[in-house]
């Protein structure tokens, strides 16, 4: 076989002049472009996202989306980690629709209202008592008001009239009566804040004063109005709260006001003045947290309760808002009729000692709100939810600064997200995305569950999420046209699983020529114009189709590069484009296999009537110049060099030995854990220095004992004959022979040894044999 025919009997890949122009520069393109230029459009989109938001975080803007996410993602965390466990600390007294029908229409009269004040404390001894109601109108159905009408004008001149109202006024001044009820007990008045109108009724004195929190913007709920009860009853009561909540963009109630400012003073939620009469009447007082040197860190933190056993700390946002600790979906507290409490239907020790709140589930009362844990949830269960939060220290705290914790976790994620992904394969993105999506989740749930902390979350799913769909869908939708042109410049050379893991970072291959210590194979098949002058034309395509494939698919099998098909011949090295520190190795167990598979070949051949074959395999490592290589019409792939000639004579010389595979030194050497057979010293046409060459024949471990001795018996008789022993050599090859008959090899010397023994070599003769053909 001519080798430098080979060197130019280039496979054509395509006659297009242009095409291969083209593929030309792309192959030069996948190895000059640099590693920033070729992630700039993801690096860029990346930190497009991650800026666009910060800018939400920080507050330059407000992407509502990204709120109403949170909000569900809020009460998703509350309702996973509520104990839904009943406090019976706190009772709620219900004004239901049993209570109406047996007691009659809201409102009720006030003296029944005073019998139901003076039976909870008296007989029932609870230990306070909220009213969850706006008692703001006169009570004048006991008709007290028409019978003193009648003593200003038509009876005025009937004294014993006048007495009898005077004496009868107390019983049916119901007002009055429901003062009194109130006078020197823990009660505590809800009212309502408004926008818009007069305030009506009486509320209580403010708890704070504009100088509290002078010097400061805090953005307070802040009100123009109120509905307040009569001043009788506030006058009487210990003392009064506002029920009115801030509810979310959707309607939720999250939050509630425990400061609310009406005419630069700061008025108490109703949950707030229930807890500061539990504790009886500390004052408020706000804390600002770690003021900076100039003392203008703005935010409320907490509000402190200090008492003489210790002080309650109850956390705040920036807009001195608590919020609701749901401690479960309704009915989270024990319900009591009030129909049931007047009828004296409840035993006494069910409510003693408890915090008792009057309200009303009654539909057409209309205090049913919408909450984290029901669309229809009780408004009285809200204030006891934060009762329960303020008495625990349950309730989360959402200081101003968790925007910057916030941001530093997100410059963290985006980060990592933006710079990891490209180097990283689909299967391992999706695991890391995975891994952070699991840590930015779990950091997020400690802070909630250990620390109390509400951490916004959504940014950062938003973020992950987008980042990964982004560089999944760049590497599905662009990188893939990428990875579709590097397949088809690589593909019909190298196995598939070597082109994938090619594509993964195409920069660090190239088809651009190069210097390389690398192995080359060369087989053919001996006597083919023989067998293809027997065969008719369909028969031999056939007959080819199957040799080819079956010998292509061990090639590829251990990483081998297919060169090209030279009609019977194949032609393939190892080393390039892929890295491989064993590639002599590789292609000498190629070569092993490759004489098996022709083996198992040729029993179907012989089954159906075809000849069997036979082929020869040289194989030589060494430094060679590996590239596409050719014209702008004809381009391979290829291998050239001393080294690959080589290759190809070892292949040539395979027939005359009576071998199937000859190896050169080098590549023997590569090969630590494999047993050869020394061949020869052979000078091959174009080389001054003589080479060894050898057979390989299996790996250590696996020759049988016979096999081996066959092979010092061997290795001894080639000592004597370089040593010019012509006749111990012989008497070894001829033992030799014995075993092996059909063995060529030990016929070859021992021609050799007779004719030496008739014309003896030249006195420099060292064992070398010359080849003047290719």
């Amino acid at each position: 076989m001519d080798t430098d025919f080979i060197a130019i009997c280039m496979t054509p890949r395509s006659h297009d002049p242009k095409r291969e122009i083209k593929k030309e520069r792309s192959s030069n393109a996948i190895e000059e472009k640099p590693l920033l230029k070729q992630y700039a459009i993801r690096y860029a989109s990346g930190l497009l996202l991650l800026f666009g938001l910060l800018g939400h975080v920080s507050g330059v803007y407000n992407l509502s989306f990204i709120d109403s996410l949170d909000r569900v993602i809020y009460d998703a965390k509350l309702r996973l980690t509520m104990p839904q466990t009943v406090d019976d600390r706190v009772v709620i007294l219900d004004i239901d629709e049993k209570s109406i029908a047996e007691i009659g229409r809201w409102p009720w009269n006030r003296d029944k209202m005073a019998a139901l004040v003076n039976k909870l404390f008296e007989r029932y001894h609870i230990r306070l008592l909220g009213f969850d109601v706006v008692l703001a109108e006169p009570d004048e159905s006991s008709g007290l008001k028409i019978l003193q009408g009648l003593g200003q004008h038509e009876l005025k001149h009937n004294q014993q009239y006048l007495a009898a109202v005077k004496q009868m006024s107390p019983q049916l001044d119901y007002d009055k009566l429901f003062a009194k009820s109130l006078q020197g007990r823990p009660v505590i008045l809800g009212y309502y804040m408004a926008h818009g109108q007069i305030g009506s009724g009486a509320i209580p004195q403010p708890v704070l004063s504009a100088r509290a929190f002078q010097g400061r913007s805090i953005p307070f709920s802040t009100w123009s109005s109120y509905g307040g009860n009569l001043p009788e009853f506030q006058a009487a009561a210990s003392g009064g709260g506002h029920f009115s909540p801030i509810p979310d963009a959707d309607g939720s109630i999250r939050r509630v006001p425990l400061l609310a400012k009406y005419k630069d003073a700061y008025y108490e939620a109703f949950s707030l003045a229930m807890v500061r009469a539990l504790l009886d009447n500390p004052p408020i007082v706000p804390g600002f947290g770690e003021e900076t040197s100039g003392g203008d860190y703005a935010a409320v933190e907490w509000l402190e309760l200090p008492t003489a056993r210790g002080t309650m700390r109850i956390p705040v946002d920036g807009n001195v808002t608590a919020l609701v600790p749901y401690r479960g979906y309704e009915k989270s507290y024990p319900y009591y009729s009030i129909a049931d409490v007047l009828a004296d239907r409840i035993k006494p020790e069910q409510l003693q000692g408890k915090i008792a709140l009057v309200g009303t589930t009654t539909p057409g009362l209309r205090d049913q709100r919408t909450t984290p844990v029901g669309e229809v949830y009780s408004g009285v269960e809200v204030h006891a939810n934060l009762i329960s939060g303020m008495l625990d220290g349950t309730i989360k705290l959402k200081p101003q600064y968790v925007n910057a914790v916030e941001l530093m976790l997100l410059i963290l994620t985006g980060a990592l997200m933006i710079f990891l992904f490209p180097w990283r394969s689909p299967l391992r993105a999706t695991l890391s995305t995975l891994l952070i999506l699991t840590a930015a989740v779990g950091i997020n749930l400690a802070f909630w569950q250990y620390a109390n902390w509400v951490l916004p979350l959504a940014t950062s799913l938003l973020l992950i999420s987008s980042l990964f769909i982004f560089n999944m869908s760049y590497g599905y939708f662009v990188e893939s046209r990428s990875k579709r042109q590097f397949t088809e410049l690589f593909g019909q050379y190298v196995p598939p699983e070597l082109v994938e893991k090619m594509s993964l970072n195409p920069q660090s291959y190239s088809m651009a020529g190069r210097k390389a210590a690398l192995t080359v194979l060369f087989s053919d098949v001996r006597g083919f114009t023989t067998i293809s002058e027997g065969m008719e034309p369909d028969q031999l395509a056939q007959l080819m189709n199957e040799y080819l494939s079956a010998m292509t698919v061990v090639v590829r099998k251990h990483r081998g590069t297919l060169d090209k098909y030279i009609g019977d011949a194949i032609m393939a090295f190892w080393g390039a484009p892929v890295d491989d520190p064993e590639h002599a190795r590789h292609a000498i167990v190629t070569a092993l296999e490759m004489q098996q598979a022709l083996r198992d070949l040729n029993r179907t051949l012989v089954a159906r009537g075809s000849p069997a074959m036979e082929i020869g395999i040289g194989i030589n490592t060494g430094t060679m110049t590996v590239g596409d290589m050719g014209s702008v019409v004809r381009k391979a792939y290829t291998v050239m060099g001393d080294a690959v000639n080589l290759g190809s004579r070892l292949e040539s010389i395979t027939k005359q030995y009576g071998v199937g595979i000859i190896v050169g030194a080098t590549t023997r050497n590569e090969a630590t854990d494999m047993l050869f057979r020394e061949i020869d010293l052979v000078q091959v046409k174009g080389k001054e220095e003589p080479v060894a060459i050898y057979e390989p024949l299996g790996f250590e471990g696996e020759l049988s004992e016979e096999m081996l001795d066959e092979l010092e018996r061997w290795h001894q008789a080639l000592h004597d004959y370089r040593m010019r022993k012509w006749n111990a050599a012989d008497a070894a090859l001829a033992d030799l022979a014995q075993l092996r008959p059909d063995s060529r090899l030990y016929a070859l010397y021992r021609e050799r040894i007779a004719a030496f023994q008739v014309t003896p070599p030249d006195p420099e003769w060292i064992g070398v044999t010359r080849f003047d053909t290719k």
